[in-house]
């Protein structure tokens, strides 16, 4: 998260990113999909999956950060995970982590077993 934490971390508003990838995991570039209000960000799945079908990417990682500074997923957050991990099997792009971004640290749902 070296890459978009320093970006991200301390944002008044949710942002929501995508990391594209490619079939060997390498990053072919990163892109914002959302601007929310200080404590949500409207994504919709064709927004996320648009630039990863225009970019040739199999899979992603998704990425936004808590302007609370508290990365702890919300059951939202985990719906909407559960929803785009759908939706990338239905266009055959892996979703492989959705990363939370906090003040001092992250969390990966992939590793917390939320996904």
């Amino acid at each position: 998260m070296k890459l978009l934490a320093p970006h991200v971390r301390y944002l008044k508003q949710e942002e929501f990113r995508v990391l594209l990838l490619n079939s060997n995991k390498r990053l072919i570039r990163h892109q914002r999909v959302s601007l929310g209000s200080l404590d949500a960000a409207l994504v919709h799945p064709r927004e996320v999956f648009r630039p990863a079908l225009t970019a040739g990417a199999t899979s992603l990682i998704l990425v936004h950060n808590h302007p609370s500074g508290y990365p702890t997923p919300s059951e939202q957050d985990i719906a909407l995970t559960e929803q785009l991990y759908m939706g990338g099997k239905i266009v055959s792009i892996e979703v492989t982590d959705h990363i939370i971004i906090g003040f001092s640290d992250h969390v990966s749902l992939k590793d917390q077993k939320q996904m």
